[in-house]
Parts: C-alpha cells; structure tokens; sequence
C-alpha cells in the first residue's frame, strides 16, 4: 500500500482503473485492487470465516457504543477491540454452527465499576425495566455515573441501546423497546462516567422476551 500526500490528482476514494484510494485515521492512501482468487477456501479459511462473521454481526450492530465503550488506541479502534473481545472469549460451537455465548459477550469494557446485582424485567407496553444496588462511593464508582441500557434481538439482527438519564444513585432505568413486543433479546447493563471518557465493564443481564 502506497501513502502519498495529494496524489497524482488529489486524493480520491474508491477504484479507479486497477487502483484503490481512501482515507484511514487522517491518512490518504492508495494501493493495487486485489485479484480475484480461483482457488476454493480450504477447510480452515471457511471456519475463520464462519467465526468472523458471527462475532462482526453482532460488534457492527453495535458498531456506535462499541467505538465509546471500548477504549480506542493508535493501534485499534473500539470497535476492533470489541471484535477481539468476544471472537477470543464469547465463540462458541462447532463449524458451520458457530454462535456467541450472551452471558460472555462484553458491550462495553473498562475500569469504571458497574452497578451492583443489576437485573432486566420485561415489563410490559415494550418496555424493559433495569434495576441495581447504588455503589456510589465505591472505589470508582459515582453517583453521577450514567447507566447504559443495551438490547440484542439475535433473530432480526438488531441491538437497541441508550444512555439512559438515570445515574447510578437512582438505581433504576428504562429501555424502550416496541418494536421488539414478542421477540426474544439478550440484555446488558453497563455505565459511563459523567465525562463520558470511562466505562464500566458491562454485566450480562439475561435473556428476556419483551411485552
């Protein structure tokens, strides 16, 4: 991959002819367009495949919080780091049966504390009550510290997520979730420091079908 300042015409995005140009962290960059390979996957690049798309299904539904709830690098964004979370501790199954296990997938990752014994009940109208021990005053933990509500429906492929306005010392949150009634969705609470710059690690709430 070539790096160059204008390009010969100014940078651009996209293929023109054999070339391919974009942008990444600020960098203009341009590099040859892969050819097309005529061998068939082996056994082993269609597993990896089979794991990748698994864990990239869920990190990119949730691709928004996950680049603020795990920590960015020069080296890899959140939502990189979200992706290396669960593909190394959340797989689980066999080839072509690969799935994530909810109770060790992280949507959020850091030193913040969480709340204590936190809970998610369905409560009706659509909406999914969270409730949890104030631990404000705990080694770092706030009671102006956000609570972060999160939502995944595996079957339509789709995460619903808020910072809730409620903080820690409330101890109580709401997520609304109508477009869900019926439907079975895996449940995560997580919290932000009032800055907005830490988070908790987030605690699987459980699985729940909305009302």
């Amino acid at each position: 991959m070539g790096k160059y300042e204008k390009g010969i015409l100014g940078s651009f995005s996209g293929k023109v002819g054999t070339v391919v140009g974009g942008s990444w962290r600020g960098i203009d960059y341009m590099r040859s367009k892969g050819r097309k390979s005529t061998k068939a996957a082996t056994e082993q690049q269609l597993i990896q495949q089979a794991k990748f798309k698994v864990v990239t299904q869920f990190v990119h539904r949730l691709g928004k919080l996950c680049m603020i709830s795990f920590k960015n690098t020069p080296a890899m964004t959140g939502i990189n780091e979200a992706f290396r979370y669960n593909y190394e501790n959340a797989l689980t199954g066999a080839y072509p049966t690969f799935a994530l296990d909810y109770s060790q997938t992280l949507v959020s990752r850091g030193d913040l504390q969480n709340g204590l014994l936190p809970t998610a009940t369905a409560a009706g109208a659509g909406a999914i009550d969270f409730a949890w021990q104030d631990n404000s005053g705990d080694t770092l933990a706030h009671a102006d510290d956000k609570a972060v509500l999160v939502l995944y429906c595996p079957e339509n492929k789709q995460a619903i997520w808020q910072i809730a306005t409620a903080t820690r010392s409330t101890a109580a949150a709401s997520l609304a979730a109508g477009n869900l009634v019926g439907k079975t969705v895996q449940s995560w609470i997580t919290f932000v420091a009032k800055n907005g710059n830490e988070f908790a690690s987030s605690i699987f709430t459980g699985e729940l079908i909305v009302s």
